[in-house]
This record gives structure tokens, C-alpha cells and sequence, in this order.
């Protein structure tokens, strides 16, 4: 046989499996009891997934225009070295040791896809974590790096994290951060959640100091 009868022979074997397969799954009795189960199973996957879905929403606060979600305040603790006080929207407050010149809060954001969006679902935020920043490059390189984790921790599934990477028909995910600001003591400052991520402003005479400084 020719090497170029070789294809034209595999394709004939290929469709006589084909059809062979076709034979005997029809004329089985399992593979309708199969399909049964693989669509309970299915329908199960989902209600167990929905159900995650829905309790992780408790984490998120609905947004339709820009609004409050924290103050951050600081009170200096060493030479580069501040503790930032993050009070949220339900008067809540913890504190954190930053280390740097500059701090930067951010959050996890989520959109609704269409259809849902289409019913009036609004986005929605939650708090995910605050850093601290060196303004020189070495001391970004080669001191301490602070990082805090401030969003709840997923129930199951993280359904923020699987949305970014593209695996959610329901949401669409992003980070929303304000700009790095700096460092003061008795700073205080008030970040808000708007349309395009979060936005940080000085709230009292040190706070605007600093960031006049920055300019």
C-alpha cells in the first residue's frame, strides 16, 4: 500500500468505528439512564454553586455612584513606619503597621453580566487589602514590605478570583485602587468607590500638607 493511500485507509476505519460506536450505544438501555444522571448531576453542580455564589455576595456593598467606604488615618510609630487606622462604612476599625512613604488601599470590584445587569443588579465592592509604598527605588527594593488583606474570606469558592481569570457567567471582576498618597502623622484621609475604582482624599490640614507635598 502507498503512503499516500495510508490516510484514505485510516479515515474508512475511523468512520466504520464511528459507526459501530453509533450501534451499540443506541441500542443500549444505559445510555439514556447515563444521560439522566449526568443531568441531575449537572443541575445539582449548579444549585451547590449558586448557593456559594450567593452567600460570598454577603461580603460585597451594592455602589451606584460614588461613595464612602473607609477613612484611614495615620499616627507615625518609627522612621518610615506608620499605624494606619481603617475604619469601614460600619464604623468597624482595625489597625495596621505600614512600612514606606506612601499607602495605597484596594478593593475588589464586581459587575453584573447581561442578562442580570438588565434587571437592575447594581456592582458592587469590597475592601481587599492596604499596603505601604517606599517613594525612593532602593528602599522599594530592599526594606520591609507591608501588605494586609482586608476582604472577607470566600465561602467554598472565590468567586472574585474566578471571574477575573474569565470563569463566571454571572460577574465580571476588577481591582478598583486609589493612587499611592503619603504617609503623615495625624493624616487623615477618606477613599471613596465611584465608576472608575476608588478615589482617596485628604480630609484634615495634615493630610492635604502631605499631598501638597507629593505634588
Amino acid at each position: 500500500m502507498s503512503y499516500g493511500l495510508a490516510p484514505f485507509v485510516i479515515f474508512a476505519l475511523s468512520l466504520a468505528l464511528v459507526l459501530l460506536g453509533a450501534w451499540v450505544l443506541l441500542r443500549q438501555q444505559w445510555l439514556l439512564q447515563w444521560l439522566k444522571g449526568t443531568a441531575g448531576l449537572l443541575l445539582v453542580a449548579m444549585a451547590i454553586y449558586m448557593t456559594i455564589f450567593g452567600l460570598n455576595l454577603y461580603g460585597y456593598h451594592e455602589y451606584t455612584r460614588e461613595v464612602p467606604v473607609a477613612t484611614i488615618s495615620f499616627r507615625q510609630s518609627g522612621e518610615q513606619s506608620y499605624i494606619a487606622t481603617v475604619t469601614r462604612t460600619d464604623g468597624s476599625a482595625e489597625d495596621f503597621r505600614l512600612k514606606g512613604d506612601q499607602w495605597q488601599l484596594d478593593a475588589r470590584i464586581i459587575k453584573w453580566k447581561a442578562p442580570f445587569s438588565l434587571l437592575g443588579l447594581k456592582p458592587g465592592y469590597q475592601l481587599d487589602r492596604i499596603s505601604g509604598r517606599y517613594y525612593a527605588l532602593e528602599d522599594e527594593r530592599s526594606s520591609e514590605r507591608t501588605v494586609y488583606n482586608l476582604h472577607r474570606k470566600p465561602v467554598g469558592l472565590d468567586i472574585w478570583l474566578l471571574a477575573k481569570e474569565g470563569w463566571s457567567f454571572l460577574i465580571d471582576a476588577r481591582y478598583g485602587s486609589a493612587a499611592y498618597l503619603p504617609m503623615a502623622d495625624g493624616a487623615l484621609f477618606e477613599v471613596n468607590a465611584g465608576p472608575t475604582g476608588l478615589v482617596a482624599r485628604p480630609m484634615n490640614g495634615s493630610a492635604q500638607q502631605a499631598a501638597a507635598g507629593w505634588d
